[in-house]
């Protein structure tokens, strides 16, 4: 009797199994043809003299070796490296600060989150031209605020360096309502009993949440992390409209270099800057995934 019925389950299984399959193809073809197909032809294509018209030419790594001799590149990397820092510590952690603050609903959250939210709707591109105008030296409101101090005061903020490096992170540093939203979806899954049962064990609001709110809330942060620093990683409109990656190549990266390739015709160079943004987002997802323990529950 245990055997049929066995046998019945197994055979039913067998069955969800088949839909479960059916119902995949879709998304699994659209994955093959639209993800995969477009990876494997750029991690090929970098290896080839390629100019997007005539068939790739094969020259190995030369692509990779005229990349890490190009100074621009490595400043790029620099900059990658420094932007990332930001974006993980300080654009983070504001994203961070304004969850809690909406979380515990303090006089004037109505408005903080107005203020907050109603910015983070505007494109990057159009912050890009907005900012271009603040940091302007004979209209921009900055300057002419210093200007009330020091009536000596001229700095093109985004053609003079190494102020160029900074107004371009002024473009982003603030802006930071998906961190806000995802920390803040977690805050609130937090059931109220654990809250309630520090209070009556005598913990302070300061206690609460740094021993009870910021730990469950350690996979969302890291979920920040990662789209932060990724979009770092491919930020390309706030430089391109504002310093173009000048003065000199103080404020380069890596997506600015890929279009002026591609420009250049030089679509073999373009996909190994292609291939060298991949491998660091990967990199960038394994060392945040380890170092927030994001695959560990943290109930």
């Amino acid at each position: 009797m245990k055997k049929r019925e066995n046998m019945a389950i197994s055979k039913l299984e067998k069955r969800n199994y088949k839909w479960i399959y059916l119902f995949l193809l879709p998304s699994l073809l659209v994955f093959l043809v639209f993800y995969l197909q477009p990876i494997i032809t750029v991690f090929y294509t970098s290896l080839t003299k390629w100019d997007g018209f005539n068939s790739p030419s094969f020259i190995g790594f030369q692509n990779y070796v005229d990349m890490f001799q190009n100074e621009a590149f490595l400043i790029s990397l620099k900059n990658i490296v420094l932007w990332s820092l930001i974006a993980g510590t300080l654009h983070v952690g504001f994203g961070v600060l304004v969850a809690f603050v909406l979380y515990h609903k303090p006089k004037g959250w109505k408005f903080t989150r107005t203020v907050f939210m109603i910015p983070n709707v505007i494109s990057a591109a159009a912050w890009a031209m907005i900012y271009k105008f603040i940091f302007n030296d004979e209209m921009g409101i900055l300057n002419n605020l210093i200007r009330k101090i020091n009536p000596d005061f001229h700095v093109q903020w985004f053609y003079d360096s190494p102020y160029a490096f900074w107004a371009v992170t002024f473009t982003w540093l603030f802006y930071s309502v998906i961190v806000t939203l995802v920390v803040l979806n977690d805050l609130m899954a937090i059931p109220e009993e654990l809250t309630e049962a520090a209070k009556v064990d005598g913990a302070t609001g300061w206690q609460i949440t740094r021993r009870i709110h910021l730990p469950l809330c350690r996979n969302a942060i890291g979920t920040g992390v990662i789209c932060s620093i990724t979009a770092r990683i491919a930020m390309y409109e706030q430089i391109a409209l504002t310093t173009a990656g000048g003065p000199g190549d103080d404020t380069m990266n890596l997506p600015i270099i890929l279009v002026k390739s591609i420009q250049d015709m030089k679509y073999g160079y373009a996909n190994a800057n292609g291939v060298i943004m991949f491998i660091l987002g990967l990199v960038i997802l394994a060392v945040v995934n380890k170092a927030f323990k994001m695959n560990e529950s943290v109930y």
